[in-house]
């Protein structure tokens, strides 16, 4: 995506006409889907000012989002952000400082960011991704002061960001999960559960409040769990703040399938539909396809499992619920099982639109 917006279709130009036709057969339900979320575009809001607590493209981009909607924008900045686009596009902006060093260090101060929403008279504030907008903390902060956080309430973010609490929302909804542990203290205890449950090797430790590809060790004999045990917590601890780690069975040669959905936070939840982003390198994600070459059952399948978990968490906004397939894309009865929710929007948001159009 251009930093300003990319035409509508550029990416969709890549592919044959033919081949693009035969591709969107697929999603039945695609006119569907785009009149339900278009349905209430013009509704009234109770405010009108947006703060964006974020730089660069994202903010960019909702700074357009928020015009198009009559909507005036805050912008935020670092001192060396001062000349950064992102700034040029809003209705006014305001510097935020932190007392920790560096430049990144101000979008990430709470106080400094609500006490601009405040100075400004925002109403609102969109956090973007990255940054604070997975912090359940900013979004009580907001609340607390009167301003409309666009996205999940803290409750919402917290319960989400908790990846054991996460796997029993699922459970508890009716879509599959791995077998694996709570939180574990040990390497011991860990392979003592491992044991008492019959869970076979391999197994991968996770940070229980990571995301992003980080905080992950694959266990694949007996004496790796100390080492992966150990190395895992660090980098929670580094990486997230918090060195608790669960362990899951691993699935070797899985496909990774991420669905985009949409809800109001009154259980109205639309999805649209999934990315293919199984090609990584050190798992991060370097290619994704939209719409993923599956079968029309088993996309059925899974958009229905994540619109279902979504709608049992008061979930507000947009944000991606993501599952493993441990099997080929083209059977309809693939086993496949869930991840995580990112619950805010992803960088990858722009080649659902170019697939979908909408914005």
């Amino acid at each position: 995506s251009g930093i300003a917006g990319p035409p509508r279709r550029k990416m969709v130009k890549a592919v044959s006409a033919m081949r693009l036709g035969r591709l969107m057969k697929q999603l039945p339900t695609k006119g569907v889907v785009i009149r339900g979320v278009r349905l209430n575009s013009n509704v009234s809001l109770p405010f009108n000012k947006v703060l964006i607590a974020n730089r660069g493209e994202i903010a960019v981009r909702v700074a357009r989002g928020c015009q198009d909607m009559g909507l005036e924008t805050v912008g935020i900045y670092a001192k060396e952000d001062a000349g950064s686009l992102h700034v040029q596009r809003v209705t006014e902006a305001i510097e935020v400082r932190s007392a920790k060093p560096g430049p990144i260090a101000p979008y990430l101060d709470i106080g400094s960011v609500v006490a601009a929403a405040k100075q400004a008279g925002a109403g609102a504030v969109h956090p973007g991704y990255g940054f604070l907008s997975e912090s359940a903390e900013f979004s009580a902060e907001c609340a607390r002061n009167g301003i409309k956080f666009i996205g999940p309430k803290a409750e919402t973010i917290a319960l989400l960001g908790d990846k054991v609490r996460a796997r029993e929302l699922a459970e508890a909804s009716q879509v599959p999960i791995l077998r694996g542990s709570p939180f574990m203290e040990t390497a011991e205890q860990a392979q003592q559960y491992r044991l008492d449950h019959n869970i076979d090797l391999p197994i991968i430790f996770k940070a229980a409040f990571g995301g992003g590809g980080r905080g992950m060790r694959l266990v694949t004999k007996e004496s790796e769990l100390e080492s992966s045990f150990k190395s895992c917590t660090s980098e929670a601890l580094t990486a997230f703040g918090n060195g608790a780690v669960f362990f899951e069975e691993f699935l070797q040669e899985a496909r990774h399938i991420e669905v985009q959905i949409v809800s109001d936070g009154r259980g109205g939840v639309v999805h649209l539909f999934e990315r293919d982003c199984s090609v990584q390198i050190r798992n991060q994600k370097v290619v994704e396809v939209a719409p993923a070459r599956m079968h029309p059952d088993l996309r059925q399948r899974i958009t229905d499992c994540a619109v279902r978990l979504i709608q049992n968490c008061e979930y507000q906004g947009v944000g991606t619920v993501e599952f493993m397939v441990a099997d080929d894309l083209t059977n309809p009865d693939a086993k496949f099982i869930f991840m995580e929710v990112n619950p805010r929007i992803q960088v990858e948001h722009t080649i659902t639109e170019e697939v979908t159009g909408v914005d």
